[in-house]
């Protein structure tokens, strides 16, 4: 996958987050599950992008990782969302697919960064 199209793709991701928050219940659980999921979720791409700024290979790694930390933590809400009932699973399961290929994509970029 190239440079361009993972941008594209997490700035994607971004909005397809922002979209659910938007969608989830206004009660004090879903505004506390909508801030988490909406930093988290959001902060993808921009770790994703902020990478090519890297001062060396071993920030490069690190701002990866961070991306890849952050895509963790989105599942984590998400599944919470689900789990919670506060919007379907049906609803959920494409933007949960995404995040695990997401996760898949990272963490293959930082392996072979780290065996080159």
């Amino acid at each position: 996958m190239k440079d361009n199209d993972l941008r594209e793709r997490t700035k994607k991701y971004a909005l397809r987050i922002i979209n659910l928050v938007n969608s989830l219940p206004t009660n004090r659980v879903g505004r506390v599950i909508a801030e988490q999921v909406v930093r988290s979720g959001t902060s993808v791409g921009a770790q994703y992008r902020e990478a090519f700024r890297a001062k060396s290979k071993p920030d490069y790694i690190s701002k990866i990782t961070g991306s890849l930390g952050e895509l963790e933590e989105t599942q984590y809400w998400l599944e919470l969302v689900i789990e919670a009932k506060l919007i379907k699973n049906e609803r959920l399961g494409p933007l949960l697919q995404e995040t695990n290929e997401l996760i898949a994509i990272l963490t293959t970029i930082v392996l072979k960064l780290k065996r080159s």
